[in-house]
């Protein structure tokens, strides 16, 4: 059993920031892509960034620039650095982690958190 636990989010003004964490625990063997995925109101969950083991990180066009993801292997916990945030970064932020558990490969995600930027 792998448990995402996710913190950080809130409410903030246009123009600030936010650091939104994850940490994975339960029994891992191997924990390969981490991310950020976000979801608002009447829309699909949508990339926002991920970071694999090796350090290679992808962005949607529309954070590049303003936020940074990185991880803490040694914690299997991954970060989200949100800086001049806009009203429409406003979503639940869900954390998601491929790992490799006893019986295989898993995608696992968090329970969101809620980050909603006012103008």
């Amino acid at each position: 059993q792998v448990q995402l636990v996710e913190s950080g989010g809130g409410l903030v003004q246009l123009g600030g920031t936010l650091r939104l964490s994850c940490a994975a625990s339960g029994t891992i063997f191997a924990m390969y892509a981490m991310g950020w995925y976000r979801q608002a109101p009447g829309q699909q969950r949508e990339l926002v960034a991920t970071a694999t083991s090796g350090g290679t990180t992808n962005y949607a066009d529309s954070v590049k620039g303003r936020f940074t993801i990185s991880r803490d292997n040694a914690k299997n916990t991954v970060y989200l650095q949100m800086n001049s945030l806009k009203p429409e970064d406003t979503a639940v932020y869900y954390c998601h982690a491929d790992v490799l558990v006893r019986v295989g490969r898993r995608m696992h995600w968090g329970q969101g958190t809620q980050v909603t930027v006012s103008s």
